[in-house]
């Protein structure tokens, strides 16, 4: 059952990801009266579709990608019609190909938006300020000395503004030193903590979690918390004094004291407030009667906003990736997705909830753009790359270097096709089957 759920779930992701982006360049080319012969959803032999006027719409066998075929597009073919693909102006070319990955980052942009307004883990969100809130036992974050309120200031000697400033040097750094100077109170300490290697993804994880403060989700009728003033949407920062790392801080710390008097600290509309409550004893331990929730909800304005703050975010880290991968920092092998990876995350995306698949897609579509955007010879920023160059010399590379140039870039697609299928299968194949035991 999970297979065809991480097959559907799959297939609906790429479809709206690749309908998106080759409607990018079909509607720039009608735009500029450029005569389109297909659209097509996949590659080889046509299943359905219908035409409309010249264009044939349709839908082919391998649900990988897809296409837009203009007249006149092949370098080998010349036509006399102004309406064919290199007939037109090197401008309007290149618009037509700037136009795809244009459409995966409004896409991007517009999916993350949608999750922010419906609800986004709190440790997702762009802006989680580096203070650690959880520091698993016997981890390597424990074993470097690092504790529940220290707040990050530098990691490997720079400064980092966020906890996905952190994440990152972590991720990147398996069974490497990773020096980090935190603010504990009003001193600043100086740790070394030497995250582990993920076996299969060889990326590192260092047991540690970013402050999560919950906020109230419910509040239940006639409980000590209704009585003490908590209301919907209070965000808990601490009590008794002391910060907490999650929800289950607080939990844990009011179980153990029912009938005593709490103070519990809370953010409410931009003021800090505390009050005081007294956790009724229920069964064995104390409860005070609200619900918690480490989801955060955006109005529409800010979460189109929030969703640029996302998007350029990954970004960033998509080419400090591909920096980390070339001088061999990261291995490829842990930061590169195939189609059998991205089914199951798509799957386990789906089991999770609807907002969740589309919050992968949203991540999955802008990483299609800057991929596209590579100056690979095939893909929309290798053709590009070739219009500007011709642009600068005013006149058409030879006929015989663009077929040079088309034969490379086939090649090179296809071992990077054939890497990361090879990557998805060691990550799918026990890594016992070949050692004998």
């Amino acid at each position: 059952m999970d297979v065809l759920t991480n097959i559907a779930a799959f297939i609906f992701a790429l479809g709206v990801i690749v309908f998106v982006h080759e409607a990018g360049h079909l509607l720039m080319g009608k735009a500029f009266d450029m005569r389109v012969l297909a659209f097509s959803l996949g590659f080889g032999k046509r299943i359905f579709g219908f035409r409309r006027g010249e264009t044939d719409y349709r839908v082919s066998l391998v649900p990988l990608g897809g296409f837009v075929s203009f007249g006149g597009e092949d370098p080998g073919e010349e036509s006399n019609d102004p309406r064919d693909f290199h007939n037109k102006p090197r401008w309007q070319r290149i618009l037509v190909f700037l136009a795809g990955p244009a459409m995966n980052v409004v896409l991007a942009i517009v999916l993350i938006a949608f999750v922010f307004m419906v609800g986004v883990q709190i440790s997702a969100l762009p802006d989680v300020p580096p203070i650690v809130g959880t520091v698993f036992p016997d981890s390597p974050a424990a074993e470097g000395g690092l504790l529940t309120e220290d707040e990050v200031l530098e990691v490997d000697g720079e400064a980092v503004d966020t906890w996905d400033d952190v994440q990152f040097a972590i991720i990147a750094s398996p069974e490497r030193d990773v020096k980090f100077r935190v603010r504990r109170g009003e001193s600043e300490i100086d740790l070394v903590v030497r995250p582990s290697k993920v076996p299969r993804y060889e990326f590192g994880d260092a047991g540690v979690l970013p402050q999560m403060l919950p906020t109230i989700s419910q509040v239940g009728s006639g409980t000590p918390a209704e009585a003490a003033g908590f209301l919907l949407g209070d965000e808990v920062r601490g009590i008794d004094g002391r910060g907490i790392g999650s929800g289950n801080d607080l939990v844990s710390y009011i179980e153990v004291r029912a009938g005593q008097s709490l103070e519990i600290e809370i953010a409410r509309a931009g003021e800090i407030l505390t009050l005081t409550v007294v956790p009724a004893l229920e069964g064995d331990v104390g409860r005070i009667g609200v619900g918690l929730s480490h989801f955060q909800r955006f109005p529409p304005g800010e979460a189109f906003v929030q969703s640029l703050r996302f998007n350029w975010q990954i970004t960033q880290r998509t080419f400090q990736v591909l920096g980390k991968i070339l001088t061999g920092q990261i291995a490829a092998r842990s930061a590169l997705s195939g189609p059998l990876e991205i089914a199951k995350m798509s799957g386990a995306a789906a089991r999770a909830s609807f907002a969740s698949l589309l919050q992968l897609m949203g991540l999955i579509s802008i990483s299609i753009a800057i991929l596209n955007l590579l100056p690979i010879p095939v893909l929309d920023g290798g053709q590009i790359t070739v219009l500007l160059i011709e642009t600068l010399r005013r006149r058409d590379l030879s006929l015989g270097l663009k077929e040079r140039i088309q034969q490379v870039g086939f090649v090179l697609i296809l071992m990077l096709m054939g890497l990361v299928l090879y990557f998805d299968f060691m990550k799918i194949i026990p890594p016992d089957l070949f050692s004998g035991s």
